[in-house]
């Protein structure tokens, strides 16, 4: 189990609950937040290290403002139908990495790669 806090934010209860069920089998601690506004106090309440972030319910700025507000926070974003469009659009806004809400797989592996750069830059 990796050492990480993470923080959820999905629009979709019901994938919140998903991701986070498979999340908190690699993780030390997995946080699911209601709405942005949690989403902002958990990170610093939790000492987050990644924090997942549902794409279709947030705007690119929530990505620009989370990557300028928490500069050792890593940024995974979750999609159900993405395009190259968004995809580089959440990229160049300061997120990690992007992969569809069901890849738990993809979504760990990058948690775990991107923060543990950002510790070892730290």
């Amino acid at each position: 189990m990796q050492a990480l806090t993470i923080v959820v934010f999905q629009s979709d209860v019901r994938i919140a609950q998903a991701l986070s069920a498979g999340l908190s089998s690699h993780f030390n601690a997995v946080h699911v937040t209601d709405n942005l506004y949690e989403l902002h106090t958990a990170i610093p309440r939790y000492r987050a290290d990644v924090a997942i972030l549902d794409i279709e319910g947030t705007q690119v700025m929530e990505v620009e403002r989370l990557h300028r507000e928490f500069p050792g926070l890593s940024i995974v974003g979750t999609h159900r139908v993405a395009d190259e469009e968004m995809w580089a659009s959440v990229l160049n806004a300061g997120a990690s990495d992007m992969f569809p809400t069901g890849d738990t797989e993809g979504i760990v592996m990058s948690a775990v790669r991107q923060s543990t750069g950002t510790h070892a830059a730290a």
